[in-house]
């Protein structure tokens, strides 16, 4: 048989790992490792090359992914997406691993109604808001980058006796908002899952500024679109001179954490393994609970991801 594996949509730590995983474990179980060039525009245009060991040689230790990515509006044409199903089959692809988050897997989704595509899908993504795992690979690397960013920030936020409003990434989920502000002790949070009064707040902070609080740090997430509100309500209303940081794409970038490449390692063995054994599969491989399991891609695709409860308990104790 023959396997492919391809990255689509965002770039997140973690990548290459699964990759190199993929072409050694392939190649372990006697059959022939393809890389997929590009993402979904490499698919449509058949940049399909059969990869070898030298490819991956030295590569587990880096950010981004050797074999690129990309985002595609042509996939959504199905002339694309016929063209692309045909290119798998000149290459004699019968299975195919998809690193993406959920914009790839509708995409997929869409492509395994209309076509007899085997595939399964690792869930890629720093957002971490796939429904079924409970984390998703580049999650522990970004909220590292986040973390040393942080303990930054603090430091010069505490000398000046400033308030910094850090935005993070989370287009529509907070999970990077809400596990950094706990584990870093910030002030403030503001995610799109939970309203923010600002009236309790603000009367919070003044009080612990009366009693001698000379600084304050507040985690935003970036699909909330409340950083410049939050800043010029911390400067005008809390009464406390503020900056603030946009820490943008360094989040999806840097050497991969060890459970990221552990993770990798694992998801990506049994996404080979699930193809090896299944002729029509349309799976994505999550972990629950600390167990690992194969969700149906439709589950996946049809549900929303939803912070546990016991996160957002937490973050109430902000406040």
């Amino acid at each position: 048989m023959s396997l492919a594996i391809m990255c689509s949509g965002g770039d997140a730590p973690g990548m290459n790992p699964a990759i190199k995983r993929f072409v050694d474990y392939v190649y372990e179980k006697g059959e022939i490792p393809y890389f997929v060039y590009n993402g979904l525009e490499g698919l449509i245009d058949g940049q399909i090359e059969k990869a070898t060991h030298k490819d991956v040689a030295g590569i587990v230790h880096r950010g981004g992914a050797i074999i690129r990515s990309s985002r595609s509006k042509r996939f959504y044409e199905y002339k694309y997406r016929k063209q692309a199903y045909e290119n798998l089959l000149k290459s004699d692809v019968t299975g195919l691993v998809v690193l993406g988050g959920d914009g790839s897997f509708r995409a997929m989704d869409l492509m395994s109604r209309e076509f007899d595509l085997n595939f399964v899908g690792i869930p890629t993504t720093i957002d971490n808001d796939i429904y079924g795992t409970d984390i998703c690979l580049g999650v522990d690397t970004a909220l590292n980058v986040i973390r040393d960013a942080l303990d930054k920030i603090r430091d010069t936020a505490s000398t000046f006796s400033r308030a910094f409003i850090v935005e993070v990434m989370g287009r529509d989920c907070g999970y990077l908002a809400i596990v950094s502000a706990i584990t870093s002790g910030a002030e403030i949070c503001i995610v799109p899952e939970v309203d923010f009064n600002k009236s309790v707040v603000e009367e919070h902070l003044k009080r612990e500024i009366a009693n001698g609080r000379n600084y304050i740090l507040s985690i935003v997430a970036e699909g909330t679109k409340k950083t410049n509100e939050i800043a010029q309500w911390l400067e005008n209303s809390v009464g406390m001179e503020s900056r603030i940081t946009v820490l943008g794409h360094i989040q999806r970038g840097g050497s991969p954490t060890v459970y990221d490449r552990m993770l990798a390692f694992e998801f990506t063995i049994r996404a080979v393994d699930h193809l090896l054994a299944n002729s029509s599969s349309n799976k994505v491989v999550v972990i629950k609970n600390g167990h690992y399991g194969m969700c149906e891609i439709s589950e996946v695709v049809d549900n929303r991801y939803t912070i546990n409860p016991e996160l957002l308990g937490m973050l109430n104790k902000l406040d």
